[in-house]
């Protein structure tokens, strides 16, 4: 298995080195040779090399700027450019389970990205030297010298004819101003320095306690606590906790993280982990569920010193509107409920295992009411609650030359709410009567099958119309005071010549008004009907909303501005369901004021 694991590994590496790598390679062999020939205390008094006319400067294999790193050890597993590599968690392998939550934990989030995988491309300018690290030197000038050193377990590099230089737990950024300062206390004078620290080195940090993955993983110093917790796929949402997270060395606690705070306020401390460092999870703490009315509706873990609403509330971020909270939990073995103001909320004392809701109880004072069709002025007018037709009317302008406000009605979506269920459980009634229905032989099962496709196709079309919501409140050029609700449209119809055919005809348009014209000449001007159009009833939706069924023979009052709309026949050969369809068909027309064949 070992084998075949860094086969694997090295499959995956080789196609990812460029050109570019393959160049810095070879000059570091290069370089590597002439020291070798000439020895690592050599120096001389020619003209030295300036690295910085060099197309690039020495590396090691193992620099994160060449795209590769140690060839021993966990830290080879690292992902790299979003790379999963073998043995690195999948979302499918880590989330399966906390993906489902209603209320997942709050900052969970924090490990549903792919940030593990992205790494910096040169060393953090904070990282502290530690024992291991390779530091490049150049020296040119009166003195020629190129080495690469590796700082020792006391924290020292050795130069020659310089002695020790102690770069233990020294910045990064500060490594070429140390270096240069102790080289220049011997040569002072015509000797140019170039120190740059080449690669730091992996530590290995263990990940335990309720964790998806516990287990030893490799990283920089550098790297966050949130890096190794990734990487061991995450806290456990059901028992690890987000707050009490320690990273301990040599036994004891060397910090303290609380994840709330970095969520909320950023704060994260800074570690520079070592080797055999220890980061463990704590067992979770008291959880308080907010399911309703907040912006942050989580499972959220408090503090046994903190279970309070107003803590509760400074996660959770209610919403502007709030007024009341409902909790429901168990105080003393028993259920508890209790409904308290928001301002009582804060002072209330939580307990493990509550459930809060956060609710809007604002009695609604003023809303608005929507205005369509030929009018003058703004679209929306907001009106006190109690609020009627006519004082709203009063309000509005209109040209009458161009305005039909006599013909005024309403659009409410109650209405339209209440239409739809209506439509929905007759389409309920019809579904559960075709697939009941008893068969009793194998030619009328075969012809019943047939039937309930036609039938459900139906249904699947007609659970799709939305009703209009249509009020009449006009008749006879007398308007109905009513009592408005939110959200109401009041349409004043726009004066029009036109009559409009449409459903079941050969060629559905608009034909100009004549007063001597009956319905069956309307619909010849429209092609006449069609191979399933019902004669027999003819649906006239009038300009006041008003819905009328005629035959095609019949005597009809039309007028200007009405719609007829042609409904289709439904064979009584073919279904059985008759009755119920014919009568779908009807809601549908006069609530939707369209044919569905």
């Amino acid at each position: 298995m070992r084998i075949s694991f860094w086969l694997t590994l090295a499959a995956f590496s080789l196609p990812l080195m460029n050109t570019a790598t393959a160049q810095t390679a070879e000059q570091i062999q290069q370089i590597q040779q002439q020291l070798s020939q000439r020895g690592t205390t050599t120096s001389r008094t020619a003209t030295g090399v300036n690295p910085m006319q060099m197309a690039a400067s020495p590396t090691l294999q193992g620099n994160s700027q060449t795209g590769t790193r140690p060839s021993s050890g966990q830290y080879t597993t690292q992902p790299r450019s979003g790379l999963v590599l073998p043995g690195e968690p999948t979302m499918a392998m880590v989330f399966p389970l906390q993906e489902a939550m209603e209320n997942p934990p709050f900052a969970a989030n924090l490990f549903v990205g792919g940030f593990e995988s992205e790494r910096t491309n040169s060393v953090n300018p904070n990282y502290l030297v530690a024992p291991g690290d390779q530091i490049s030197i150049w020296l040119w000038g009166a003195v020629d010298y190129a080495d690469v050193a590796t700082v020792d377990s006391q924290g020292n590099i050795f130069i020659p004819n310089i002695g020790p230089v102690n770069l233990l737990n020294v910045p990064s950024s500060q490594v070429n101003a140390t270096v240069t300062r102790s080289i220049k206390q011997v040569y002072t004078n015509d000797v140019n320095v170039y120190v740059n620290l080449l690669t730091a080195t992996p530590v290995s940090v263990y990940v335990s306690g309720p964790v998806l993955r516990p287990g030893q993983y490799a990283g920089q110093a550098t790297d966050s606590p949130l890096y190794f917790l990734k990487r061991a796929g995450g806290i456990d949402f059901l028992r690890g906790s987000f707050r009490y997270i320690d990273i301990i060395r040599g036994g004891e606690v060397a910090h303290s993280i609380d994840l709330y705070d970095f969520v909320t306020d950023g704060e994260l401390p800074s570690v520079s982990f070592q080797d055999k460092d220890v980061i463990l999870v704590r067992p979770i703490g008291p959880t308080i569920t907010v399911s309703e009315g907040a912006r942050n509706s989580f499972t959220f873990e408090l503090k046994p010193t903190d279970l309070s609403g107003d803590s509760l509330v400074n996660y959770a971020r209610p919403g502007d509107f709030i007024s009341h909270v409902s909790v429901s939990g168990l105080r003393d073995g028993a259920q508890f409920a209790r409904y308290a103001t928001l301002s009582e909320f804060t002072q209330f004392k939580l307990k493990p295992g509550d459930h809060v809701e956060f609710k809007n109880d604002h009695e609604i004072q003023v809303y608005p009411i929507n205005v369509a069709g030929s009018f003058r002025g703004a679209s929306r007018i907001m009106v006190s609650k109690g609020a009627r037709l006519h004082q709203v009317l009063s309000n509005i302008e209109v040209d009458p030359a161009l305005a039909d406000f006599r013909n005024v009605y309403l659009l409410r979506e109650s209405v339209a709410e209440q239409q739809q269920l209506i439509i929905n459980q007759a389409l309920d009634r019809l579904e559960r009567s075709i697939y009941t229905a008893p068969v009793r032989s194998t030619g009328e099962g075969s012809i019943r099958v047939q039937e309930a496709q036609l039938v459900t196709d139906f249904i699947a079309r007609a659970r799709q119309i939305k009703p209009l919501g249509k009020v009449i409140i006009a008749e006879n050029s007398n308007v109905a005071d009513i009592l408005l609700e939110e959200n109401d449209t009041i349409v004043i119809p726009v004066k029009t010549d036109l009559i409009h055919i449409g459903g079941e005809v050969l060629m559905p348009q608009s034909v100009v008004f004549n007063p001597d014209a009956q319905l069956a000449d309307y619909v010849a001007w429209a092609g006449g009907f069609s191979e399933r159009a019902n004669d027999a009833r003819i649906l006239i939706v009038r300009a006041n909303g008003m819905v009328d069924f005629y035959d095609v023979d019949d005597e009809t009052n039309i007028v200007a501005g009405d719609q007829v709309i042609v409904l289709p026949r439904v064979d009584a050969k073919t279904l059985q369901a008759v009755k119920d369809i014919t009568q779908i068909i009807y809601q549908i027309a006069v609530a939707a004021n369209v044919a569905l064949n």
